[in-house]
């Protein structure tokens, strides 16, 4: 870990904080009502960090392992469940992050200890994790680079039930490594190695910047999808100025509702909107600078959602959320978004839309989630 990299927690690392903070918070309560509702099964969590840091940043500013360490403490029955471990290879951090979480008030109420290791992340570690079924457990990864993160740790982390995780994939390094043979051996644990080959090959094309980015990010989240992800999130940052990609959080996970829960914080964190839907970025330049460009101002986003269900479902009757659920995957739309589109086209007669227990149409102005909805025939 850069040490750098906590001397000032930049509004970047609030953000990132605040999105895995507030998804373990309602992780939690979910895996919490479940074991309630089935106490045959195994009634603890977990949380593991392994690249935790120091725990504060040099201006004080908490870090991830301290606000997930505070929610745990806000709530009873999770200080007399959840397991937390931290790990760190650099032993000073471990050593600071000690310090502060017992300095953390309340630390005391838990029933699991925290427990702290000083490893480097490798293959051994997601060997251990493979070989072990886990209790519900969140992970974060937040490594400096690239060192530690492969195919093989993600796949052996989220294997068991309730297991999520985020993860920091630091696109700047990986860019510049992906064709550097003296890395290669890293790369292809993160990537593949026939797919790091593939890549490369479409690496060799003249792209621009951004078409760069969207092909490396597109094959890693491919990846992780053929190594037992079924949902891929990521969440890009901006540098400072706006101008590069420093660096993507990526969402794991097995369930859509915990994807749905994710989607939902990543879109309210993110900087920008149009036409209400969110653009899962958080660009420091728009925070000072909201006119957009003309194009930005003419986009229309919800229109091509409709669009786009017009075109899919025509002729298909289908309920809310399934509809919901099969098409928002891998695109910006939010369920907010959904009803949006969906209110409007049964206001234009465009579908047609009822209650099936109830028998009664949407109330005016709403579209709830049980709805049963009928498209017309193709145009």
């Amino acid at each position: 870990m850069n040490n750098e990299f906590f001397q000032e927690q930049r509004e970047q690392s609030i953000i990132k904080a605040r999105i895995v903070s507030k998804y373990f918070s309602t992780w939690a309560s979910i895996i919490l009502a479940t074991q309630k509702r089935y106490p045959q099964h195994a009634q603890r969590m977990a949380y593991i960090d392994l690249f935790a840091g120091p725990g504060r940043y040099d201006d004080q500013s908490k870090s991830t392992p301290l606000l997930v360490l505070e929610t745990i403490l806000s709530n009873p029955d999770l200080t007399s469940r959840m397991v937390t471990l931290f790990n760190d290879k650099d032993a000073a951090n471990i050593e600071s992050l000690k310090t502060a979480i017992a300095q953390v008030p309340g630390i005391k109420k838990l029933k699991y200890a925290p427990s702290f290791y000083n490893e480097e992340v490798g293959d051994e570690i997601a060997k251990m994790f493979s070989s072990k079924s886990i209790v519900p457990t969140f992970f974060f990864v937040d490594p400096w680079g690239y060192k530690g993160l492969s195919l093989n740790l993600v796949s052996s982390i989220i294997k068991d039930w309730g297991c999520d995780c985020v993860f920091f994939f630091n696109y700047n390094r990986v860019n510049m490594g992906v064709n550097n043979d003296a890395i290669k051996q890293h790369m292809a644990s993160l990537f593949g190695g026939e797919r790091l080959d593939e890549l490369r090959n479409q690496l060799l094309d003249t792209l621009t910047t951004d078409e760069r980015e969207v092909i490396v990010v597109q094959e890693l989240c491919d990846a992780l999808r053929q190594n037992g992800s079924r949902f891929v999130l990521p969440f890009r940052f901006k540098n400072n100025n706006g101008a590069r990609t420093s660096h993507h959080l990526i969402f794991l996970s097995k369930n859509f509702r915990g994807y749905e829960i994710m989607k939902e914080i990543m879109a309210k964190e993110s900087s920008d909107t149009k036409d209400g839907v969110a653009n899962f970025e958080y660009n420091p330049r728009d925070m000072y600078y909201r006119q957009g460009t003309l194009f930005d101002l003419l986009s229309r986003p919800l229109d091509e959602l409709q669009g786009m269900l017009i075109e899919q479902y025509a002729g298909r009757t289908i309920d809310f959320l399934e509809l919901y659920e099969e098409h928002s995957v891998d695109r910006p739309y939010i369920k907010k978004n959904y009803k949006e589109v969906l209110r409007t086209m049964f206001d234009t007669g465009l579908i047609s839309a009822v209650n099936p227990k109830t028998n009664n149409p949407p109330r005016k102005g709403s579209f709830s989630d049980e709805m049963r909805i009928t498209f017309g025939g193709a145009v």
